[in-house]
């Protein structure tokens, strides 16, 4: 479904809210997401950031390993670094042979060379001497222990073949090489591997700046008193995390109410400084939908999308900005964000990181209405079970806390056994 055919429908759907409506597929839905967010591709700008601060963020441009990993030849066991040639068997002799023990090489020391018929006791890590071509692990010597520093003492060691337990120099990387492509989102690995090139910062492209935006008469900040009939707004906590483990650059209002002048004049005086407006609440057909109000005169079009939970969704352009509104349960506003935004942003600007995607097995059976993609609350469990924690509801936070898996259940699906295989997106 083109983005073009899916606009007639969603106005049509505004202006006519008791028509009927087929319900746009998640896959249209996301296509729609990505044609609409295109331009955030050409954001320009860079900005330096030390390599903890730049967790999430996208690299702006290819870095070259300024010297190679490991950066010399070490051992890669507790053991003798030894002359491989003075273990080889000889005529008339048993396999390997006795040397004489010499200082040890402990882990960051330069150690001197190793002489002809000897041995260095040497640490995981350590600088291989020089002369050195081999390690015989410990485990293989007689005595299999380290001799006492500063007494004289021999070692009978087996036969080795040169290089073995040696980590080369460049093994992993060698110097000049590209480390990291430009476009590739920093997590933890590649954070530790420019560390481990001596880096202490890195340039990433300026990230997406998102301003986000809770509407209801009936949220209250967290910290404040709960009056009779109002909840905690927890979406923006939940949502600004989400984005902010994203990558990305929020700008949080505070609570909008129900007033459709106040929520237009709450968007103008920010809206400027941001590249992407998102809202929660306020999008389905009920009489105080803020955001639909808000939107009237605005090329933004309210869609109901095949999906449990998370249907209702809003999509268009605020002022020329990019908007998305999404629904106001707090299971609902997530879902939203990691069935749309998250993979849309990963192909737009290579940031964040598609969420890991695996199959499991039901521990239970379930049921899903027929022709909604359903996604269910889990906890992958050794063994690649999964099991559900609470029902489909769109309002159990608590069981999203406890869970560290969005189960997929396709539209075409209506009931699943126990044992089923399904696919999950690990959390």
């Amino acid at each position: 479904m083109s983005l073009q055919t899916d606009t007639r429908l969603g106005r049509s759907e505004r202006n006519n809210p008791g028509g009927t409506l087929v319900a746009r597929s998640v896959a249209a839905h996301r296509q729609a997401v990505q044609e609409l967010l295109s331009g955030l591709a050409h954001i320009d700008g860079t900005e330096e950031l030390p390599l903890i601060g730049a967790l999430g963020r996208v690299l702006a441009a290819d870095v070259l390993a300024p010297l190679s990993l490991p950066p010399f030849a070490n051992s890669q066991m507790d053991g003798f670094a030894v002359r491989a040639a003075d273990l080889a068997p000889h005529a008339g002799s048993d396999a390997g042979a006795e040397l004489t023990v010499v200082d040890p090489v402990p882990a960051g020391a330069a150690p001197a060379r190793l002489m002809p018929g000897t041995a260095a006791p040497i640490m995981t890590g350590a600088m291989m001497p020089e002369g050195a071509d081999a390690v015989v692990p410990i485990e293989q010597a007689v005595p299999d222990v380290f001799p006492v520093r500063g007494v004289p003492s021999t070692v009978r060691l087996p036969t080795t073949e040169p290089g073995t337990f040696v980590r080369d120099a460049g093994s992993d990387i060698t110097a000049g090489t590209v480390a990291l492509r430009g476009g590739k989102a920093l997590g933890p690995g590649q954070l530790g591997l420019l560390a481990a090139l001596g880096m202490t910062a890195v340039e990433v492209r300026t990230p997406v700046r998102v301003l986000l935006v809770t509407t209801g008469d009936e949220v209250v900040e967290p910290g404040t008193s709960l009056p009779e009939g109002k909840i905690y707004d927890s979406n923006g906590t939940l949502l600004e995390a989400a984005m902010l483990q994203s990558g990305l650059h929020v700008t949080r209002t505070g609570i909008s109410g129900d007033n459709p002048t106040e929520l237009l004049a709450l968007l103008r005086s920010l809206g400027g400084t941001v590249d992407l407006i998102v809202s929660t609440g306020g999008v389905s057909k009920g009489a105080y939908e803020v955001v639909r109000q808000a939107m009237m005169d605005q090329p933004v079009d309210f869609v109901s999308v095949a999906m449990q939970p998370g249907g209702p969704q809003g999509i268009g352009t605020f002022d020329g900005l990019p908007f998305l509104g999404f629904p106001g349960n707090p299971v609902s506003c997530l879902v939203s964000f990691e069935m749309f935004l998250r993979p849309v942003l990963a192909a737009v600007v290579g940031s964040p990181a598609l969420r890991p995607s695996l199959q499991a097995r039901l521990a239970e059976s379930l049921t899903s209405p027929a022709g909604k993609h359903q996604v269910r609350r889990g906890t992958l469990l050794p063994g690649g079970t999964v099991r559900l924690e609470g029902g489909p509801g769109s309002h159990l936070i608590h069981a999203l806390a406890n869970s560290n898996a969005l189960v997929q259940v396709p539209a075409a699906v209506t009931e699943l056994d126990a044992g089923a295989e399904v696919e999950v997106w690990m959390l």
